[in-house]
């Protein structure tokens, strides 16, 4: 098996893949991987696979580690593929992760435990748990939107200091002042990634590399101009396309993710499937809604 590609490597713009599924609602193998080469042909630099966006909770073990080896498989040892291996239970979590990382990907991520809202102490163990089952990298996955428990910075630098393959944090907590202090607090080598689209510049501006989007489903390729224009000191220009991408951002997530994000897929002749119980396919009054924004929420392509 290859080695894996290390994170500093992997790129500024991640996708946190859908899931397709068939109409009846399995997994459809082979839409994945032809999603997966349209992804980076629109601009990823590399995928999440079966991501919350990619409907982790409702697939199976197996139905996952399929996605895992087909994806990988798909895109080549060139390119990055990060499993979700995480979820409340740490057992579960860590006899997951020695699964995932025997399908070839080259990173494993986990969500903070949600419901419970664990201690700072229970969130440190359980992550160097999950790391300590696999040689690859780890992505901590902070939204505490979701969990609701916030990796505080001073953890994620514990964990950081302590665990080796600890060096990626997906940051979906909508403050930059948290992103600035995780950047100070940890080792240089280590990576920031916006969790949210909308956050991606003010992120980058405090810190992180670059996103892990949802909405590069949609609009990757003026994703990434935006980051390069950014990075290339045009701050202005990059501002400039963010607030043209920014109708976008909010109208893939005027309900629960990836309802819409389906539905936009399909509106561009790329049809996923629906999804599964208890999320619901949109409904006509979204789907127009929708329409109208990537009608006219889609900007062209920046000056070079």
């Amino acid at each position: 098996m290859p080695e894996p590609i290390p994170p500093m490597r992997w790129g500024r713009l991640l996708t946190a893949m859908v899931t397709p599924f068939d109409a009846d609602l399995m997994v459809d193998v082979r839409r994945a991987r032809e999603l997966a080469s349209r992804l980076l042909d629109e601009g990823s630099d590399g995928l999440v696979v079966s991501g919350t966006t990619g409907e982790a909770p409702t697939l199976t073990a197996q139905e996952k580690l399929a996605l895992f080896r087909e994806v990988k498989a798909a895109v080549g040892p060139a390119v990055p593929v990060v499993a979700n291996v995480g979820n409340y239970c740490t057992a579960e979590s860590v006899a997951f992760t020695r699964e995932a990382s025997a399908t070839g990907v080259d990173g494993v991520m986990a969500v903070v435990p949600y419901y419970n809202n664990p201690p700072q102490e229970g969130l440190y163990r359980h992550f160097r748990a999950i790391a300590e089952a696999t040689s690859l990298p780890v992505v901590l996955y902070n939204v505490p939107s979701r969990s609701p428990r916030n990796l505080e910075p001073a953890t994620v630098a514990r964990l950081a200091q302590d665990v080796p393959n600890i060096r990626i944090l997906k940051e979906a907590k909508n403050d930059m002042e948290q992103v600035a202090a995780t950047r100070r607090s940890t080792p240089d080598d280590f990576i920031i990634y916006s969790g949210d689209d909308a956050t991606t510049l003010p992120a980058m501006a405090h810190g992180a590399i670059g996103t892990i989007s949802v909405a590069s489903h949609v609009v990757g390729r003026e994703m990434k101009r935006m980051m390069e224009l950014f990075l290339g000191e045009r701050t202005d220009d990059a501002r400039l396309l963010e607030a043209d991408l920014m109708p976008v951002f909010r109208g893939l997530f005027t309900t629960s993710n990836p309802i819409l994000v389906k539905a936009a897929l399909q509106l561009l002749g790329f049809d996923c499937g629906g999804v599964r119980l208890p999320l619901v396919d949109a409904t006509p009054a979204e789907r127009d809604a929708l329409a109208l924004v990537m009608k006219h929420g889609v900007p062209a392509p920046a000056p070079a």
